[in-house]
C-alpha cells in the first residue's frame, strides 16, 4: 500500500490529462519491461483498444476548437479513469483504504481535467494553431515522462505530478481572472460606443469598480 499511494496519485494526475496514453504505457511497460502493473492492463485487446484511442486523442487534442469539444466529452471519462486506475493500483480487492484512494484518484483527475480544459479554452482564443499544438505536445510529453519516472521512483514521480498539478491549477485560475477582466473591458467599450452613438451621458462602471 505504501508504494501504491504515490503510483495512484501519479496515475490519477496523468488520467486527468490523457488516460489513454497512461493505460497504454502502463500496459506496455508491464508486458515488455516487467513492471508490476494491474494484469488487466497488459491484455492484448486492452492494448489495441487504447492504442487506437491514443491516436484519436492525439489528433483531436491538437485541432483548435475540436480539442475543447473532446475535453467536454472527457469530463466524465478522465475522472472515472483516474478512480479506476487508482483502485487497480491500490488493491485487487476493494477495502476502505482502496476506496479512499479511488475517490481521491477521481478527484485529482477531475481537478487536472478542469485545469487542462480551462487552459485549452484560453489557448484557443489565439488565432494561430501553433500554440494549440505546442500545448498538446507538452502535455503528452509530461504524461509520458512522469510515467517513466514512476517506473524508477514512484515518490519522485508523485512529487513531479504534484508540481505539475499545482502549476496547472494556478495557471487556469490566472487565465480565468484575465478572461473576466477582458469581458468587463469589452462590455465597457460597447457601453461607451452606445453612449457616443446616442449622445446620451451614461454612468459606466469601470473594471476596477469605479464609475466613469
Amino acid at each position: 500500500m505504501e508504494s501504491a499511494i504515490p503510483l495512484a496519485f501519479t496515475a490519477s494526475w496523468a488520467s486527468g490529462i490523457n488516460p489513454y496514453l497512461l493505460v497504454l504505457m502502463m500496459g506496455l511497460i508491464g508486458r515488455l519491461g516487467g513492471w508490476d502493473v494491474p494484469p488487466g492492463l497488459e491484455r492484448t485487446d486492452v492494448l489495441v483498444v487504447f492504442a487506437v484511442l491514443v491516436v484519436v486523442d492525439t489528433i483531436a487534442d491538437k485541432v483548435m476548437l475540436v480539442d475543447s469539444t473532446w475535453d467536454a466529452v472527457n469530463t466524465v471519462i478522465r475522472p472515472v479513469a483516474g478512480a479506476v486506475v487508482a483502485t487497480l493500483i491500490a488493491s485487487p480487492s476493494v477495502d476502505l483504504p482502496t476506496a479512499v484512494i479511488a475517490a481521491g484518484g477521481g478527484l485529482i483527475a477531475l481537478i487536472t481535467h478542469l485545469a487542462k480544459a480551462t487552459t485549452r479554452v484560453a489557448v484557443n482564443t489565439s488565432p494561430e494553431p501553433a500554440s494549440n499544438v505546442a500545448v498538446s505536445v507538452v502535455e503528452d510529453v509530461a504524461v509520458a515522462g512522469v510515467v517513466i519516472v514512476a517506473v524508477v521512483n514512484p515518490w519522485v514521480a508523485a512529487v513531479v505530478a504534484l508540481v505539475f498539478l499545482l502549476f496547472a491549477v494556478t495557471l487556469a485560475l490566472m487565465l480565468l481572472r484575465f478572461a473576466r477582466r477582458g469581458m468587463k473591458l469589452l462590455g465597457l467599450g460597447r457601453a461607451r460606443s452606445t453612449m457616443v452613438a446616442t449622445g446620451e451621458p451614461r454612468e459606466i462602471e469601470s473594471p476596477d469598480g469605479g464609475v466613469t
